[in-house]
């Protein structure tokens, strides 16, 4: 039997549509097939919808209903008007009550009763001065951004912001104050938050006031305006309502695109940086492919002709690409090769892309490419080693050309950034000390472990040790990725850490026992596998095991701050 597992919210630009609204989630047996029985989903589908348009057109809303099937389940989206989102969940749940009780062969709730009761939960939350003022600001194409508490029309320095409940009328506001900035997103399974710091960095040598949103924190220049998980679009609406920023730089995370939608509707460019296995089995999202389309729901804020920055290294992204229409965006591709096909191809029919070429990080532009920095002076690259944040730096590159930045200062930028704990914490911090080498990063699926550890093993070191860990709300199948990914490094010792916190659903000891059965599987002896109370131990224990010639792999899933602050006070330096 299906049951109702999800019913919120979508503020945003999401999966389903541009427009705000609402979407509810019904789940049965796992992997349940679509076929011609009563109650798979596509009959279910056809049902739900058929009773949300009847409560939505007796609301006077005129919803589109659009629905998702999904290995397992259905997803049902409605559009509604902004100021009543939370009556419009009501809305999706009472037609799922209908659904059910019809597909159950229990009496049918009553029509009238139910309007009834949404009639009151609409006339309860709805602000028509708000509706109001986003028709004022649509009219003028002044961005406008709304939530619980606030509303503001504009960005950065032409930004005006009041309380929902005590808002202006249109002919009160001075739209003449009010102006935009630029904005970039970047999203992606991989790099996001390295490739937001790079451009910035770039942003700031362009002489720019930058902001930027991460999952580590708001900070606009050098100021942190709040710690925490800000890639969602509560951290976005903040940030662009901030007076002081003149370049907005915004990490956009699949949970918050999927929860919530987007944080805005417009943008200047948007970049994807890989779509990989990560997170599977949330939100409805169970492969790559899905996973894919949720990420490229940054194409929604792009106008026409704005720049989606997209890496051709990338299966996922290249085919995402493909299915799109051919008019609707303006793509500008990035790869570590000049002579990828698809690079050349896109270059010779008037496209633009960023190459590595000559060792140099190089723009092509109307078939002539144009050297821009060698990649040895990009301190995050290590020299080029690190393929991955090549390519970070090749897409900070192309996003910040989009927002305005001149060759001069992508250069300046990408080459004053060094991925310290203090710019980029947890994220390639490369540390050397005693003789002995340490990589601390966050690298947490397989996709991204994998490209580190192919780094590590171009790096000459007498002995290589990997901590690893995971949280346990990962498959098995997941965690048996990870671990071959970290075998790819030739590690010499594997310290297998416990996530206290993290467990999720398992005992402390689920995860790293089958990481323990699987490194032996995978080539290592007992001799060589060792256990740790949590990372900040595995830290202490994976730096006594070192001596002068080694490197260490740490991957501090949690507690960053203090396994850095080990490694630095016993190495004898400051990063």
């Amino acid at each position: 039997m299906f049951e109702l597992t999800d019913s919120r919210r979508l503020t945003g630009p999401n999966l389903f549509s541009d427009d705000p609204g609402a979407v509810a989630e019904v789940n049965g047996p796992a992997n349940t097939p679509v076929a011609p029985v009563d109650g798979d989903p596509a009959t279910l589908a056809e049902r739900w919808r058929h009773h949300a348009l009847a409560l939505t057109q007796a609301l006077g809303w005129g919803s589109r209903v659009i629905s998702r099937a999904f290995s397992g389940g259905v997803s049902q989206y409605l559009s509604a008007p902004v100021d009543v989102l939370y009556a419009a969940t009501e809305v999706n749940e009472a037609a799922w009550a209908a659904c059910s009780a019809e597909l159950t062969g229990q009496p049918a709730p009553d029509f009238d009763r139910a309007l009834d009761r949404l009639r009151g939960l609409v006339a309860e939350e709805q602000n028509p001065a708000l509706l109001e003022l986003k028709a004022a600001a649509s009219q003028r194409r002044a961005r406008f951004l709304s939530d619980d508490d606030f509303a503001s029309v504009g960005y950065g320095p032409g930004a005006l912001t009041w309380p929902v409940d005590q808002l202006p009328a249109p002919g009160d506001v001075a739209w003449d104050s009010v102006s935009n900035i630029p904005v970039g997103l970047v999203t992606g399974t991989n790099g996001k938050s390295t490739t937001v710091r790079l451009a910035a960095s770039v942003l700031t040598a362009a002489g720019r006031q930058t902001g930027v949103t991460s999952t580590d924190y708001i900070r606009v220049a050098d100021e942190i305006i709040d710690t925490g998980d800000y890639s969602g679009p509560g951290g976005a609406r903040t940030l662009l309502r901030d007076q002081r920023v003149e370049v907005a730089v915004l990490e956009v995370a699949r949970g918050g695109m999927l929860r919530r939608g987007l944080g805005v509707n417009q943008a200047d460019a948007a970049v994807v940086t890989n779509v990989a296995a990560d997170h599977l089995g949330e939100w409805g999202i169970n492969s790559v492919a899905e996973m894919a389309t949720a990420k490229f729901i940054v194409c929604r804020a792009l106008p026409p002709g704005k720049p989606l920055i997209l890496n051709a290294e990338d299966p996922a992204s290249v085919e995402q690409a493909r299915q799109a229409p051919a008019n609707t965006k303006t793509i500008v591709w990035f790869s570590e090769r000049e002579n990828h096909p698809l690079v050349q191809s896109h270059c010779m029919n008037g496209g633009q892309a960023w190459v590595v070429s000559s060792g140099m990080i190089t723009r092509i532009h109307q078939g002539q490419p144009v050297a821009v920095v060698p990649v040895a002076d990009v301190p995050v690259t290590l020299g080029g080693a690190a393929k991955y944040n090549v390519q970070n730096a090749l897409a900070a590159a192309a996003l910040c050309h989009a927002l305005g930045a001149t060759d001069q200062a992508i250069a300046h930028g990408l080459a004053s950034f060094r991925g310290t704990p203090e710019e980029n914490p947890g994220r390639g911090n490369f540390f050397e000390g005693k003789g002995i080498r340490v990589l601390v990063d966050f690298a947490h699926n397989e996709h991204g472990l994998t490209a580190i550890a192919e780094t590590l093993a171009r790096i000459p070191a007498k002995r290589r040790l990997v901590m690893i860990g995971q949280a346990g709300d990962r498959t098995d199948e997941l965690i048996a990725d990870l671990v071959k990914a970290a075998l790819k490094a030739g590690p010499d010792h594997l310290m297998v850490v416990k996530l206290p916190g993290y467990e999720r659903g398992r005992q402390p000891e689920d995860v790293p026992r089958l990481i323990h059965q699987l490194a032996l599987e995978g080539g290592l002896s007992e001799a060589r596998i060792e256990h740790a109370e949590d990372p900040v131990d595995g830290t202490r224990r994976a730096l006594a095991w070192a001596r002068e010639g080694d490197f260490l792999l740490l991957l501090a899933l949690t507690q960053r701050g203090p396994c850095l602050n080990l490694v630095q006070r016993e190495l004898g330096q400051t990063g």
